[in-house]
């Protein structure tokens, strides 16, 4: 075994006793291990990854916090966290250094999250809910005009058709009504073809 390999092993070792029953530390590999810092569902909490490249402790180890956890994490405290932990690692090259730096994060906790907001779960929250009453309001305004324009429509149709047939025309016999009681009155009217002539009577004769 290497020089390198034999001091990963050692280190791990030693992790593995020191956080033996803590439910914040999780080994996820041989060389990949995470702290979680703060309560769950707290705004404020957050993972650190760290994991060892071929050549560790001679070189820094990966500096991780883009975990699925750290999402509600802004961005700015994101890359404090990492940027500090970097800086606080190039003094230990060549020694085992992870729980140093799980430890660094812990003492610099409050430092590291000075631009986290308190209450950043609440204000997303509260975004949601003043989205989903706008959304409503929007769905009942629109629902109202549809009724009233269904309304206006049905009155509309039923107009025009008491006055035309669907083509635009007046539809067949709308005013045979009218034309009998016209008839009624004033009784039926004779062309002058249909009447007939008159012929003389002839000449008695006695």
């Amino acid at each position: 075994m290497s020089e390198i390999k034999q001091q990963q092993e050692e280190e791990r070792e030693v992790l593995l006793s020191i956080y033996d029953g803590d439910p914040a530390f999780k080994h996820l590999s041989p060389t990949v291990f995470q702290y979680k810092y703060g309560e769950d569902e707290s705004p404020k909490s957050f993972l650190l990854e760290i994991s060892w490249g071929a050549s560790y402790p001679a070189e820094k180890p990966s500096i991780n916090m883009d975990t699925f956890y750290n999402k509600h994490i802004v961005p700015d405290v994101k890359d404090q966290v990492v940027s500090q932990v970097k800086e606080e690692a190039e003094q230990y090259l060549g020694t085992a250094m992870t729980y140093t730096l799980f430890e660094f994060v812990k003492e610099k906790l409050e430092e590291l999250l000075a631009g986290q907001p308190d209450s950043f779960v609440n204000d997303v929250t509260d975004s949601i809910d003043r989205i989903t009453i706008s959304g409503t309001q929007a769905l009942e305004s629109a629902s109202k005009k549809m009724v009233k324009k269904e309304q206006l429509s049905k009155a509309q149709k039923r107009k025009q058709w008491d006055r035309v047939d669907g083509k635009g025309d007046r539809p067949r016999g709308w005013n045979w009504i009218d034309v009998v009681k016209h008839l009624s009155q004033t009784g039926p009217k004779q062309s002058p073809d249909s009447e007939l002539p008159t012929t003389p009577s002839p000449p008695l004769n006695f």
